[in-house]
């Protein structure tokens, strides 16, 4: 029966608003930065190594950032993520050295990562239990459109170091609705985490699946850029395949959730998987052709590469206790934070040793891995039936920070992803 439960957007669109500026900010550094780098001549390993620190600082964040929202509440700990990840911003477009590059991605990922945590448990604490799921797909929604909105900066400005301040301007609007919203602040509690020795225990493909799709999504979106850069594409063409490839991944996630949801979570796990294996494969053996057939396979890879971290989080929530959903889902963001902090370096050296295409040979190399794995759980260990299986959660492109912050009162949201409204 559908619920009668009015949906109020009021209490929630200080955040979403937030949200949306912050994730325009990091949509424009996307591709901004590995085409800087690529045309001051940076080597594969140094761009891997910025990339790399974003998701570095992303990890650490997963495990400290709470108490800086616990000292000072919600509104103004965002404020203060957003603004440290402004200073950071403006900063790069004064230092154009690749290891000041570094040390600014880790302090941004580590603000991002912030950002995120008081926005998912802000909108917790506004949800109710029949508004919940329509709650957190306006927020995906919102975080998608921002990311995929980001990129077409470069479209309309010529990529350069002063798009730096542009992003230091939407990181610094983002403030703005959080800082004058009169919706009071959540109430304060602690979620904690489960490490990942045990959610391996619980569900190991869970945990392959949310670790490679940190290998495989922060490679992707770290090095097409200067794939297609060192093959003669413009700044322009880039940010397009950026914004297409980002879209298609939101839209991916719907029929893919839906088709685990009734065949079963692990056939459509090797299903995916095994798509984004092929497209891979035909990306190393065609994307230095047109620009069109650039987008429609990369579309084709993160259309089926970028529900792994909702699938693997849904099939061990298949598996954990639902007092113990929060610190899984703690637990599981540390893994794919962890497999996004190695992935672009990996995928350097590879690229280092073999050339551009060298990229697609790490993309398949791990997404044959994970399906042989896939294959060898499936013959393992039976799975769960469909009527007992949790509902598919889809993702934004990278895990957005876990709300561990929730109010006493009031169950959290499944917390391993947003909830398809």
């Amino acid at each position: 029966m559908m619920s009668s439960t009015p949906f109020r957007l009021g209490p929630i669109a200080p955040v979403l608003l937030g949200v949306v500026a912050a994730q325009i900010a990091l949509g424009m550094m996307t591709p901004l930065i590995p085409l800087l780098l690529v045309r001051d001549g940076a080597s594969t390993p140094t761009i891997g190594m910025v990339a790399s620190s974003y998701f570095v600082g992303f990890l650490c964040a997963t495990l400290v950032a709470d108490r800086i929202v616990l000292r000072v509440g919600h509104s103004r700990a965002f404020a203060v993520f957003a603004a440290g990840a402004t200073v950071a911003a403006l900063a790069m477009a004064l230092a154009v050295s690749p290891p000041v590059w570094a040390l600014l991605r880790f302090m941004i990922g580590f603000q991002a990562s912030g950002v995120f945590l008081v926005a998912e448990s802000w909108l917790n604490d506004k949800a109710t239990a029949a508004t919940r799921g329509r709650t957190f797909g306006a927020y995906m929604v919102a975080s998608w459109a921002g990311a995929a909105a980001g990129p077409l900066v470069l479209n309309v400005v010529e990529g350069s170091a002063l798009l730096f301040v542009v992003v230091g301007i939407a990181f610094a609007a983002s403030i703005l609705p959080m800082a004058l919203t009169q919706v009071s602040n959540p109430a304060l509690g602690r979620g904690g985490h489960m490490w990942p020795i045990r959610l391996y225990r619980i569900s190991p493909l869970g945990v392959a699946c949310c670790l490679t799709a940190g290998l495989v999504n922060s490679a992707f979106y770290g090095f097409m850029p200067v794939y297609l850069a060192r093959t003669g594409h413009s700044a322009g063409d880039v940010a397009v395949f950026v914004s297409m490839t980002m879209a298609v991944a939101l839209l991916g996630q719907f029929p893919i959730g839906l088709l685990s949801d009734r065949l079963g979570r692990r056939p459509v796990t090797l299903a995916a998987l095994l798509a984004a294996f092929g497209f891979a494969l035909l990306l190393g053996l065609f994307a230095s052709g047109t620009l069109a057939l650039s987008i429609a396979l990369g579309c084709g890879l993160a259309a089926a590469a970028a529900p792994l971290y909702g699938l693997g989080a849904g099939q061990t929530n298949d598996h954990v206790d639902p007092d113990e959903i929060i610190a899984a889902c703690g637990g599981l963001l540390l893994i794919w934070a962890l497999g996004a902090s190695i992935g672009p370096s990996i995928a350097a050296a590879v690229m280092d040793r073999v050339g551009p295409p060298g990229l697609f040979v790490y993309l398949a190399s791990v997404l044959a891995a994970i399906c042989l794995f896939t294959i060898i759980r499936i013959r393992v260990r039976p799975g769960i039936p469909r009527d007992r299986q949790s509902a598919f959660v889809p993702a934004p492109a990278a895990p957005a920070r876990v709300a561990e912050l929730t109010t006493p009162s009031e169950p959290a949201a499944n917390p391993l992803g947003s909830a398809t409204p």
